[in-house]
């Protein structure tokens, strides 16, 4: 396995599908996900990326044969997600999607959850309202995809009791019973791995700032990239009253390190109207 992905949290993925069909705000999709079952009273886990960054972190483990290391785990939710964003986004041809990514590179492991611009034609972009699904890339067998419900009274009991069957019928035979260890490797077999710490990924992000004059901002921006030498693949304005507008940019791949050194110097621009957005963007192919 080379990477895994996928959408691992059904109440956050109804949020974003609310979002983007219906035009509803992040928080009154989270109310009608609550009213419909879908999110508990203390959303957190869910709306925070922790629960998906559970399921990540196992996943990475039964993929990499790696023991489960929660803590290295990069999180970020969805609190922060304008409806604009999600708007934006399909102008140019992108979903945004709450992703879990793990991802084996020589002898280190990316595993993150994040908000996640996805191209549209991805089959993982299409799946909407409450449902998962898991890409599995393999380097013989390619691309494989799992799909199902993830959220509910049901799906949710049935999940839990397969997991309570299996631990009955390993103590009904007194352990002695051979069955899949719980990492998917025994344990001699498992691996040392270092975790990339977020600062070092590659990944293309979108970014989107408001500014006031943001036709002389545009020309600021260019030339923080040229000097940093990273290229943009595509640059929208929306402009608003007078000269004040959204710019939205993608960029191509670099580190992470050295785009948030771009959206601090950005940022110190006095065209500069308000926080700039970063989402990063993952072709998942």
């Amino acid at each position: 396995v080379e990477w895994v992905a996928g959408i691992l949290n059904g109440t956050t993925n109804y949020i974003i599908t609310e979002m983007k069909d219906n035009g509803l705000s992040f928080d009154t999709a989270l109310s009608q996900a609550q009213e419909l079952g879908y999110a508990e009273a203390d959303p957190t886990f869910d709306i925070e990326g922790i629960d998906a960054a559970h399921k990540i972190t196992i996943i990475a483990s039964i993929a990499f044969g790696i023991s489960l290391n929660f803590k290295d785990v990069f999180v970020e939710g969805l609190t922060k997600l304008k409806l604009k964003d999600v708007s934006y986004a399909e102008e140019l041809g992108y979903k945004i999607k709450l992703i879990g990514l793990a991802k084996k590179i020589n002898d280190n492991v990316e595993v993150r959850v994040h908000p996640t611009l996805i191209p549209s034609s991805n089959l993982v972009a299409n799946v909407d309202g409450p449902m998962n699904a898991v890409l599995v890339m393999g380097n013989m067998l390619g691309p494989t995809m799992y799909y199902g419900a993830g959220a509910g009274s049901e799906p949710t009991a049935s999940a839990v009791l397969t997991d309570v069957i299996d631990l009955a019928r390993s103590i009904d035979q007194g352990g002695n019973v051979f069955h899949v260890p719980s990492y998917g490797f025994l344990d001699t077999n498992l691996k040392n791995i270092k975790f990339t710490d977020i600062k070092n990924i590659n990944s293309s992000y979108y970014l989107r700032g408001y500014f006031s004059e943001t036709k002389a901002a545009l020309d600021d921006v260019k030339k923080i990239f040229a000097e940093k030498n990273i290229s943009i693949n595509v640059i929208d304005q929306k402009m608003h009253e007078k000269n004040d507008g959204d710019l939205i940019i993608i960029t191509n791949d670099c580190t992470e390190s050295v785009i948030d050194e771009i959206i601090d110097q950005i940022k110190s621009l006095k065209a500069n109207a308000g926080d700039l957005i970063k989402i990063r963007l993952e072709k998942l192919s």
